[in-house]
């Protein structure tokens, strides 16, 4: 069975002046990638609602982020001519596109939304499964890699009931 490799990433904030601030990867072999990121210089903007939702501080990035350059030069060895995929490439994508840009490194990856390997089914139940996840592991921190890994964890667990359904509504 296909198991995708699933990044996830906090940003300042919500709107076009955010940036990132932690990814995490969770690749289909199981390791795991998480870092802080240090502000650019020219990464001023920070949201107040949006550290009540990720719980972290611009100070606690300053103090213990890696550069810009550091975590994109680490993603691309982690992922390198890969496919990682998003539960939402729209609001992630210019993120990740902002870091690279800034670090001055092009992605040796590409990113794609989980929504294109999902079939209907799996987009039925996902929600539902979702919260079951997150309880089973219970992860209660919305972080970058805790998120990643309860997006691959449902999206395996969507998988096998709707090859289970396939499966029983074809012996019929």
């Amino acid at each position: 069975m296909f198991k995708p490799s699933v990044i996830d990433i906090e940003a300042s904030g919500f709107g076009k002046m955010s940036y990132p601030i932690e990814i995490g990867i969770v690749l289909a072999c199981g390791k795991k990638y998480c870092s802080l990121i240090k502000p650019a210089p020219e990464w001023q903007y920070w949201d107040e609602e949006a550290e009540k939702v990720h719980g972290i501080t611009r100070q606690t990035l300053i103090a213990n982020g890696q550069s810009v350059d550091k975590v994109a030069e680490d993603i691309n060895k982690i992922l390198s001519g890969d496919t990682v995929y998003t539960d939402c490439c729209s609001i992630d994508k210019p993120w990740l596109d902002n870091l690279f840009q800034t670090a001055g490194f092009k992605t040796l990856f590409s990113m794609r939304d989980l929504e294109m390997i999902l079939n209907e089914a799996q987009m039925n139940m996902w929600q539902e499964t979702k919260l079951q996840v997150i309880s089973d592991l219970q992860l209660s921190r919305h972080r970058a890699s805790a998120d990643a890994l309860i997006i691959q964890e449902t999206y395996m667990r969507t998988s096998q009931r709707s090859m289970a359904s396939n499966t029983s509504a074809t012996v019929r």
